[in-house]
């Protein structure tokens, strides 16, 4: 039974009961932690919620903030600029090693002067309450100081760009760059390659670029063989490919070697055919996994086996679960909730490889996926873990078409056909949308309306075609201009404007932006990406045109129906980014087509 006093005695307890964040039997257990802490620094009941009974740190020290009256640091750490880093580093070192130590120690944060006092200094903590904050204050010599609550997932984020983690594998292969390769004329020697792997830094240079790809947000890490002697390590990002590291005076087929040895599923020895393997790390407290993907390529030397390697870094942390951060909007937003939310049919995302598509399907799935309906996925190679989906094992004793084949007999409600490549591929998953099941799946088309004509010529049939599926989704990525340094565009070109078929008189309303470039970009004027989007759904009118198109599928008809229904391309899909300053004039144009 709960004391009566228990507002007296202890309040963050009562309030936190009072809340329902921790129950009545947790609340008695605490307390009686708390009275029997024998330690010489008694711990709050807060800390020790969060210590020894594993209660989320943000909820509980958010009320604590409340209840004591400490404000809560509004921090976006995406928006938090290079200078407030660079001032808050600088605040760090000012303070010396020993202070430095303790504030980390303890989490605290030196944030800055408060805007409305200037010579208040905001002391950012994890924990307000917190009792060695006074005597850093102190150490810090500030006459006045406020201290205000940041929550701990922001708290860490900010530190990683404070002092960005050390890639110790990077630090050991700068300390050891004695890589050599001995000429030879007698073609590929085993025992040579060996004995040149054993002597060099090889295997910490693979594995600090795959940290170091994690770290800056890469999507895939190429290894490009450029002579006998050079290997060129690139980095995507944002979609577009940058020199990271040139691997000189080593033979390409020895940084091959380590990647195929540091890998699972490949053969090191085999050189003429592609291969697929896959690795796995933990990187920053994350299991990441890596799938890598090594073509035979034609070299300078007969002698010389040159192969490529393109390794596409698999992040779960970058699943989206909210359909809202999907870019999303007007006309294509209702479709697509439309037709997810249906009992049964088939939602098609269309686009080329690193659009996009399979983050938006899993994010679909994550609306529609509930303990009571069955949802199966076939796909090859599985990319992302979906909570509450069974995700069939592609290997060499079931492959993607017998696990397709199968699916219809394992009582699915929901399915995820990875991507329909072949007309037997395309007919299971027709099959699926027209039996009751909801069903997602990809196609390689450039638009909405080209995905019909694609099923037809895979021998789909037109009536199928057009009862079967909800929706099709064209997708592109588009770069997002840098916030940090993004210009206004003040005398808006009339001549270009006109030359995009666009309306001069109603453009010259909107703020639009164009690219500059600074340091936090990297010089490009663009950081991120956005998702634009051309949504075919399914109407009467639409089906009706599908099914008596006849012989061929009429594609211009489509679009034209489209359009009357609401639909907007994907070039006008982009433009709408422009007029809400997401994006340029020049991404846009560069990243669709013209109708």
């Amino acid at each position: 039974m709960i004391d009566a006093n228990l507002e007296m005695t202890d309040k963050i307890g009562y309030l936190l009961f009072k809340k329902g964040i921790i129950d009545a039997a947790t609340l008695e257990k605490a307390l009686a932690a708390k009275n029997s802490d024998k330690s010489k620094i008694k711990r709050n009941l807060a800390q020790i919620l969060v210590q020894d009974f594993g209660y989320d740190h943000d909820t509980i020290f958010r009320e604590v903030a409340f209840l004591y009256a400490f404000r809560e640091l509004d921090l976006r750490i995406d928006e938090v600029t290079h200078e407030k880093i660079e001032s808050i580093k600088n605040a760090f070192s000012a303070a010396g090693d020993q202070l430095k130590n303790l504030m980390l120690e303890h989490k605290v944060i030196p944030f800055g002067w408060d805007d409305r006092l200037k010579e208040k200094l905001l002391l950012a903590a994890v924990d307000p309450t917190e009792r060695a904050i006074p005597k850093i204050a102190f150490d810090l010599n500030v006459k006045k100081y406020e201290v205000t609550f940041i929550k701990k997932k922001n708290y860490d984020a900010l530190i990683s760009k404070i002092f960005p983690p050390e890639n110790t594998f990077l630090k050991m292969f700068e300390e050891n760059t004695e890589i050599s390769v001995d000429d030879r004329d007698q073609g590929l020697d085993e025992k040579e390659l060996d004995a040149e792997i054993n002597k060099s830094a090889l295997i910490n240079l693979i594995e600090a670029a795959l940290v170091e790809a994690v770290r800056k947000g890469v999507s895939d890490v190429h290894f490009v063989p450029k002579s006998n002697k050079q290997t060129d390590i690139l980095f995507r990002v944002d979609g577009n490919l940058s020199l990271w590291h040139a691997q000189n005076n080593t033979s390409p087929e020895a940084v091959i070697a380590v990647v195929k040895d540091r890998a699972k599923g490949l053969d090191r020895f085999e050189r003429e055919r592609a291969q697929d393997g896959f690795i796995q790390r933990e990187i920053d407290g994350q299991i990441i996994r890596f799938r890598v993907s090594i073509l035979p390529m034609v070299g300078t030397e007969l002698k010389n086996k040159f192969e490529s390697i393109v390794i596409r870094i698999l992040d779960d942390r970058k699943v989206i679960r909210d359909l809202s951060k999907l870019g999303l909007f007007g006309y294509a937003k209702q479709a697509f909730e439309k037709a997810i939310n249906q009992p049964q049919g088939m939602v098609i995302l269309t686009g080329p490889t690193g659009s996009g598509k399979s983050t938006t399907l899993v994010a679909a799935l994550y609306q529609v996926i509930d303990p009571s309906v069955n949802t199966l996925t076939v796909e090859d190679p599985v990319e992302y873990v979906i909570e509450g989906a069974r995700q069939l094992k592609i290997g060499y004793k079931m492959n993607f078409e017998q696990a397709i084949r199968s699916i219809l007999r394992h009582d699915p409600d929901i399915v995820l056909v990875g991507e329909m490549r072949d007309k037997e591929t395309a007919e299971v998953a027709i099959k699926l949308a027209n039996t009751g099941h909801l069903t997602f799946s990809t196609l390689h088309t450039n638009d909405a309306p080209s995905a019909v004509a694609r099923l037809y010529k895979m021998g789909i049939e037109p009536f199928l075609i057009a009862y079967a599926i909800n929706l099709i989704v064209a997708q592109r990525l588009i770069r997002t201009l840098c916030t940090n340094c993004k210009r206004k565009i003040s005398n808006l070109d009339e001549v270009f404007i006109k030359s995009l078929g666009l309306d001069y008189l109603e453009w010259k309303n909107f703020t639009i932006y164009e690219a500059v470039g600074c340091e936090k970009c990297n010089k490009t004027g663009y950081k991120g990406r956005a998702a634009i989007h051309e949504a075919l759904y399914f109407t009467k009118e639409l089906r009706k045109i599908i099914v008596q198109s006849g012989g061929d599928i009429d594609e211009e008809l489509i679009r034209v129906q489209a359009k009357k229904d609401g639909s907007l391309n994907l070039r006008d899909s982009g433009l709408e980014k422009v007029k809400i300053g997401i994006t340029s004039f020049e991404e846009v144009i560069s990243a669709t087509m013209e109708e």
